[in-house]
């Protein structure tokens, strides 16, 4: 029993018929790292949103992240049945995504105005990662992704009737 603890994760190959997986879940890391940096972004305005707008804003976002965060486990747990690796330092993360902090504490408008922006970022950049994942004969992380991107246009939709 002692030795069960010693196990050291792994990649390894998995013949599901996907085609080349290390693009496919180098592309998955990407969307997992955006995920993780707007459930951060998200929750940190949800947190310090003011204004008179502060009760609809603090409820959107908080929607927001919940489902972002449920999320990041389901693209890692894809990334595994692919047989790699899913990100394990938060270096990597943060390297690997188009998200970036704001240079301070913006006012309500614009924490709004930038989430809306992050989220269209990455819904591009997932649709990238849809066509990468059909080239690879991986429909089930097209899927996955294409459900996610949906939720990313939803939320910047969302995010922007807010911000008029």
């Amino acid at each position: 029993m002692k030795d069960a603890m010693k196990v050291v994760p792994k990649s390894e190959e998995v013949k599901t018929g996907v085609q080349e997986v290390k693009p496919v879940a180098k592309g998955l890391a990407e969307a997992l790292a955006d995920t993780y940096r707007m459930v951060f972004k998200t929750h940190a305005y949800h947190w310090n949103v003011e204004g008179p707008l502060f009760h609809p804003i603090h409820i959107l976002t908080e929607g927001q992240y919940a489902d972002m965060f449920q999320a990041a486990d389901e693209i890692a747990e894809r990334i595994r049945a692919l047989g790699q690796l899913a990100p394990a330092r938060l270096d990597e993360v943060i390297d690997a995504s188009v998200v970036k902090d704001a240079a301070k504490l913006p006012s309500a408008q614009a924490m709004v105005e930038d989430l809306a922006n992050d989220h269209e970022k990455v819904a591009k950049r997932m649709h990238k990662l849809i066509s990468l994942a059909d080239e690879h004969d991986d429909p089930v992380t097209a899927d996955l992704i294409t459900a996610r991107s949906a939720f990313h246009e939803k939320a910047a939709w969302m995010l922007r009737a807010t911000a008029k």
